[in-house]
């Protein structure tokens, strides 16, 4: 079974806009964000399940998982993709994710 990664438009948005906050004054870091990013989303391709659910949406089918101890990833399996539906900072109260693909 072979399941991929995709990013919802809005949370591309919110990944690209924190890849350059971090950027703006830490490149090096950024770099390394990224990195990190990509080792934690492969990770779910073999075990989807290995987010938790999100404490604010307990009844909603999205998991999350934490990156870099403060950015969280909101996601749902959707057949054999797994949508990223949103990206905050730790220190953000997130909305309800919009996991429509098409923004």
């Amino acid at each position: 079974m072979t399941r991929r990664i995709q990013f919802t438009p809005p949370a591309r948005a919110q990944f690209l806009a924190a890849v350059a906050y971090i950027r703006a004054d830490r490149p090096g870091a950024a770099l390394s964000f990224r990195h990190r990013v990509n080792d934690a989303l492969s990770h779910l391709t073999e075990f989807p399940d290995a987010g938790r659910i999100a404490p604010e949406f307990p009844d909603l089918k999205f998991r999350e998982v934490i990156i870099v101890d403060s950015y969280r990833f909101f996601y749902r399996l959707e057949s054999e993709t797994i949508w990223v539906v949103g990206v905050w900072h730790g220190a953000q109260i997130p909305d309800i994710p919009d996991d429509s693909v098409d923004g």
